[in-house]
């Protein structure tokens, strides 16, 4: 689904930096580290201003890609929507370990299926606290990558979101 080849960014691209979410490639610049000269950029986080330094040669790694094509958006959406899935019957505190890796991992479908999961998981049980805090985080990462990559207002795509599980909760 994703790209799995190596990202180059230019000053001004935006990008996301899992965990984090979306922000703008503010400069390129060269630093010594170890005795040795390295190209990093400089990434401002949209939603928390906080400026992250990413080696170049290690964007792989770290897991940071460009927003979403509108191909894979439609598959984010395609994830949002799936109710044939098979859930967790762990312990909470499991199941919050297995979908934080997700988050971490930086992928916007892996980020989709813990939001997805725990709304349907929510509709029989009452979340943790950390499960709750846990799918607000997915919430607001996938609606400001949609936001950004569709040109629409985060409010808009917040809506769509939440009425595809409005729909499904009033058919269960």
């Amino acid at each position: 689904m994703e790209n799995q080849t190596i990202n180059v960014f230019n000053v001004g691209d935006l990008a996301v930096y899992p965990g984090h979410g979306v922000g703008e490639i503010k400069a390129i610049e060269q630093r010594e580290v170890c005795e040795e000269v390295q190209n990093f950029y400089i990434m401002v986080i949209l939603d928390s201003n906080i400026t992250i330094m990413i080696p170049k040669n290690n964007t792989t790694n770290v897991g940071l890609r460009q927003l979403v094509n509108k191909d894979e958006i439609k598959e984010v959406y395609i994830t949002l929507k799936r109710r044939r899935v098979k859930l967790s019957h762990q312990t909470w505190n499991k199941r919050y370990k297995q979908f934080h890796e997700k988050i971490k991992r930086g992928s916007l479908f892996e980020v989709a299926e813990v939001f997805r999961d725990l709304n349907l998981i929510s509709i029989n049980k009452e979340l943790s606290f950390g499960e709750r805090k846990m799918m607000e985080t997915a919430k607001h990462l996938i609606v400001s990558e949609l936001a950004l990559a569709r040109a629409l207002q985060e409010s808009d795509v917040e809506k769509e979101i939440q009425d595809l599980f409005t729909d499904q909760q009033t058919e269960a």
